[in-house]
């Protein structure tokens, strides 16, 4: 998939859709200069760079690890942008077959970006395929089977594979290792958002506070794609019920409206606290027990919703399964020790 795909969005979807792409498409930066955050992982890639393009060389192999929405595709952009080359992107789940990659690796020019999103979910025999195309630039045609199988090795041009994954442990050691740059992207700063809401605000054209948009970025979770998504969902509220400008009170009424609280937790993240204190008495719960309990795969848990929940404090992880933390109970107005001598109802009747 090249990097001309909004085209085909656009001629698809609706003109309401449509504007939606285009408004996301618009807010992405397209150069390390207008990247907002994560300043060592950029100064590298910064670095590197301009080190490549002085040599007239390819790019390392770069693995980019964290959190869903922190940046990690953006980045793969703006370095194919910086290196002046075109990027080819996928997907760990769609790279079904080998012969998959092997139509894209074959496909590639000298220099292009080859993405892959989620790049742990790569199946076993798919991953071998990468190994000397990562490392000879080469890949391996076997024709026929038995003894008369033969194989022919074809030459590949140079090329920079990007990696992103949100669980870089369970990426195997010899792929790992492959990779000449490894970066992990963190949550984001509460100013850094600010910074993104009000650069969003201008592109999208929306009369916007300085307090309406501190109010947007302390409950977006630490990540730029929700600061978008929760501004869009403010400015359509402030479009029918404040005549279009982000105050403070307008963006916490909006919120309020979408089930976002103070401290960005969700409905979803607010059910699973309440899950582990009510029904299992604080903890320890494991993963596949929560997820039954609320009907969820235990990888939207493990890589959406648990992410914030470890880093704000409100979850403790343990060899047993999740506990939730004393700060949890207080956010929620729920006794801590009461939570644990005494089974309780998801909503607090007594059992």
């Amino acid at each position: 998939m090249i990097y001309d795909e909004s085209d085909k969005l656009l001629e698809k979807e609706s003109e309401e859709k449509a504007a939606d792409v285009e408004d996301l498409l618009n807010l992405r930066p397209r150069a390390l200069s207008e990247y907002v955050g994560q300043e060592k992982p950029v100064e590298t890639l910064r670095i590197a760079i301009e080190a490549a393009l002085k040599r007239e060389e390819s790019l390392e192999h770069i693995l980019l690890n964290g959190p869903p929405g922190l940046g990690k595709t953006t980045l793969a952009h703006i370095i194919a942008n910086e290196m002046h080359t075109k990027i080819v992107t996928s997907s760990g789940p769609a790279l079904e077959k080998g012969g998959d990659l092997m139509g894209l690796l074959t496909n590639l020019e000298k220099g292009d970006i080859f993405f892959i999103d989620e790049i742990h979910r790569i199946p076993k025999i798919v991953e071998e395929f990468l190994y000397p195309a990562m490392e000879d630039f080469a890949v391996d045609f076997i024709f026929d089977r038995g003894v008369h199988a033969r194989t022919h090795r074809y030459r590949l041009e140079r090329f920079t594979l990007i990696g992103a994954t949100t669980r870089a442990g369970l990426l195997s050691s010899p792929l790992r290792e492959r990779f000449g740059i490894v970066r992990d992207l963190d949550f984001y700063q509460e100013q850094d958002l600010v910074r993104i809401v009000k650069r969003s605000a201008l592109i999208l054209k929306v009369p916007m506070h300085e307090e309406g948009a501190y109010e947007i970025a302390r409950r977006s979770r630490g990540t730029p794609r929700v600061a978008n998504r929760l501004l869009k969902r403010v400015r359509d509220y402030a479009e029918v019920r404040a005549k279009g400008v982000i105050t403070a009170p307008v963006a916490i009424e909006a919120l309020a409206l979408e089930g976002i609280d103070e401290c960005g937790l969700s409905e979803l993240d607010r059910k699973l606290l309440k899950t582990i204190i009510f029904n299992y008495k604080g903890g320890p719960a494991g993963i596949e027990a929560l997820a039954a309990t609320l009907q969820l795969e235990t990888d939207v848990l493990l890589e959406v919703v648990e992410p914030y929940l470890l880093k704000m404090g409100f979850l403790i992880r343990t060899s047993q399964g999740r506990k939730t933390s004393e700060k949890a109970h207080d956010h929620l107005r729920v006794p801590y020790r009461a939570a644990r001598h005494e089974r309780t109802g998801l909503f607090g009747d007594k059992k």
